[in-house]
């Protein structure tokens, strides 16, 4: 689609850098305000723009698609997963959807380090006495948490994220275990010195911590449902910064109350911001509000890749990120 200046429409507040640079290549329309668009405005955005670029907070379904009109051709989505759009319809009437893949695989990886020796070593709880100023002074018995040296990880997921995850916990002496869709090629194994298993179940029942690192595709929500959560040891941890609805969060909370799990590091969540509230009650649950990427550099590069995808479009090329079926 050759044109001198497309119209190009934001859904959420950018990095300044990132909207500086959009607003010299194209007609660009931004936000004003940080809130989500709604239903509403999420199908008149779509039927005056050539390009919308909207972001995980966006849900865009079929029936949305069906009322923006001709114009819109290119959904350039700020983040990597596409869940949130529905990319079948979209190719359906012509629309073509582009994402931003492996820009936040180090800051990712690195939340989910953090997670773990979180929950492991109970950082928040001391936290939580310091600020109140409820510390009486050092004391054996205090705070006690978990070594993470030794602790067998495994990682549900064993793609970008969850390679860099492994490399990160290797590091801290982890014991780095997987399950994948597919095998990674022995080299990749042998690198990170990972042992894979077939078998979900039978990997989650003798693992000390459990990282999700998988997309959300309907093959996986649920994926961690109460039956395989039943199968963890009561001592067990698991931290998820990938898709909330790869767990059942109910069940999750119920199984931590209970102490059937013994914790849990989440930065995303089931129903998006709708966190349960009981979940937000439990010492042995630690809760972070989807900062997984939340990092300068990769916000920042995020924008770069949609850029690219946008200015490669309207040179009349394949946007270098296209989304396809079968990378669903």
């Amino acid at each position: 689609m050759a044109s001198e200046r497309i119209s190009v429409v934001v859904t959420r507040r950018l990095p300044e850098a990132v909207e500086t640079r959009m607003s010299e290549l194209f007609d660009v329309q931004l936000r004003e305000d940080d809130r989500p668009m709604g239903r509403e405005e999420l199908v008149d955005a779509m039927a005056r723009a050539d390009v919308l670029v909207p972001c995980i907070t966006d849900r865009i379904d079929g029936g949305m698609l069906g009322q923006a009109g001709d114009r819109l051709k290119l959904i350039a989505n700020y983040g990597a997963g596409v869940d949130h759009v529905d990319v079948a319809t979209a190719r359906q009437r012509g629309i073509l959807v582009s994402n931003t893949p492996g820009v936040m695989t180090d800051d990712t990886a690195d939340m989910a380090m953090a997670l773990i020796l979180g929950v492991l070593r109970r950082v928040p709880e001391g936290m939580d006495v310091m600020e109140r100023g409820n510390w009486d002074g050092w004391a054996p018995t205090a705070f006690m948490g978990g070594r993470v040296a030794g602790k067998r990880l495994g990682i549900l997921g064993m793609g970008r994220i969850g390679q860099a995850v492994a490399k990160r916990a290797a590091a801290f002496g982890m014991q780095v275990h997987y399950h994948n869709r597919r095998r990674v090629h022995a080299d990749i194994e042998a690198t990170l010195e990972a042992t894979y298993w077939e078998s979900l179940d039978q990997m989650i029942a003798r693992m000390d911590v459990v990282s999700v690192n998988c997309p959300h595709t309907p093959s996986t929500f649920h994926l961690m449902n109460a039956r395989r959560l039943k199968l963890m040891k009561p001592e067990a941890v698991i931290v998820n910064t990938s898709r909330g609805e790869v767990i059942d969060e109910n069940a999750l909370t119920r199984m931590l109350r209970a102490g059937e799990i013994a914790g849990a590091g989440l930065d995303v969540f089931e129903k998006g911001r709708e966190v349960n509230p009981r979940l937000r009650e439990l010492p042995n649950a630690v809760l972070l509000p989807h900062m997984g990427s939340a990092t300068r550099e990769g916000r920042i590069e995020m924008g770069e890749k949609v850029l690219i995808n946008i200015k490669t479009f309207s040179d009349g090329h394949r946007p270098p990120d296209l989304v396809v079926p079968s990378m669903l």
